[in-house]
């Protein structure tokens, strides 16, 4: 069992746990991820690492409740355990040769964004995280994105934080007023990353993309996280799941990823009791 160290919730549908996972702290880097289990009945979910403490032996999560399982998990508080957690998975973010870079994080995608901006600004990289929200009121990690970055655009659809726009526009701006980055990372909604890589594809700037499809096992055995990367298939979770953002067919990816639409209304619908909103 993994217990529940600690719970913050960082917004109405976002929340940040801190899971004892020694094992997992221990060998986890920026960019892998782990796949929970709540009990024996329950689905089996990846979530990319936000976080690791080696000497307590915990590692961070953030989720947002999108599903069944998601809200599930929020229900439990600190103290309560999970039956699986299993990781490192994936490969790392690779930091090498990266000097100047763009870090782009929607939503979600903020979550990821932020180890990735951290471990480049560690590394000595010059980093601009691009994030984008909403609505102010939905902003996460704040304090957290500022330390890791060197500059730090926040971007809301409202304009409700006095910066209306989409990240893509942000980056476009920062490529107009002549900002030479080697390396662009794009994570978040499949849409948003498809944007950035074709913002990026004629100026040439290599850009990397993180794919977080559907996984079952996490060990490229289901095949459910596939990818056409290429022309070839890759496994989000043994190969990436960061890739070459303009080999990417996102087509066929935001395709795939509306397959599983109607089995998770169903789940949803078999778990809670339309009339009194209690779980059967």
């Amino acid at each position: 069992m993994y217990p529940i160290v600690k719970k913050r919730v960082l917004n109405e549908t976002v929340t940040l746990m801190e899971i004892e996972a020694p094992l997992v702290a221990r060998k986890a880097m920026p960019g892998q991820f782990i796949i929970f289990r709540i009990d024996e009945e329950g689905e089996r979910v990846p979530l990319t690492i936000a976080g690791y403490d080696r000497e307590k032996g915990t590692v961070t999560i953030i989720f947002q409740k999108v599903g069944y399982t998601t809200e599930k998990l929020d229900s439990l508080n600190e103290g309560d355990s999970l039956l699986d957690f299993v990781g490192p998975l994936g490969e790392p973010t690779k930091t090498e040769g990266i000097n100047r870079c763009a870090v782009i994080g929607g939503g979600l995608g903020v979550a990821i964004a932020y180890p990735q901006a951290k471990a480049l600004h560690d590394a000595g990289a010059e980093v601009d995280l691009i994030v984008g929200f909403r609505n102010e009121h939905l902003i996460i990690l704040k304090d957290e994105l500022e330390a890791a970055c060197t500059n730090l655009i926040i971007m809301t659809d409202d304009g409700s934080n006095g910066n209306k726009g989409f990240v893509t526009q942000a980056l476009q701006k920062q490529l107009d007023a002549g900002r030479n980055y080697d390396t662009v990372i794009a994570i978040g909604p499949l849409p948003m990353m498809k944007a950035v890589c074709d913002m990026t594809r004629e100026p040439k700037i290599k850009t990397i993309v993180s794919m977080n499809p559907i996984m079952i096992d996490g060990t490229g055995m289901c095949g459910g996280c596939r990818l056409t990367v290429g022309g070839e298939t890759k496994f989000a979770c043994v190969d990436g799941p960061d890739f070459d953002g303009h080999l990417v067919d996102f087509d066929e990816a935001m395709a795939r990823g509306r397959m599983f639409r109607p089995e998770e209304a169903k789940a949803r619908e078999k778990h809670i009791c339309r009339l009194t909103g209690e779980e059967r």
